[in-house]
């Protein structure tokens, strides 16, 4: 999969991640598309250290689950860091 499938792949991801997750995270479209590509490079990397099954094909299930299974991961980190520096600022 070329880096235009990893990209589309990332903000697809991210979008739904964002969708799935409850309350309000922060950050725009671009924030989407980096925490997308983000977890679904971590989505990969879990995928093929536990199931033998890695991030190959853009039209796979696999790839989509694994894809949005590592987006939810980065969205809830991403959620706890942007959710400390909020609280300790007041």
């Amino acid at each position: 999969m070329g880096i235009i499938g990893w990209i589309i792949l990332g903000l697809i991801a991210g979008a739904i991640a964002k969708a799935i997750l409850p309350g309000r995270q922060g950050g725009g479209w671009i924030v989407t598309l980096i925490l997308g590509v983000v977890g679904a490079i971590l989505g990969g990397w879990i995928g093929s250290a536990i199931f033998g099954v890695g991030i190959n094909e853009f039209w796979s299930l696999s790839t989509w689950l694994l894809a949005i299974g590592g987006a939810i991961i980065v969205l809830l980190i991403w959620g706890l860091i942007t959710g400390r520096n909020k609280s300790s600022t007041r």
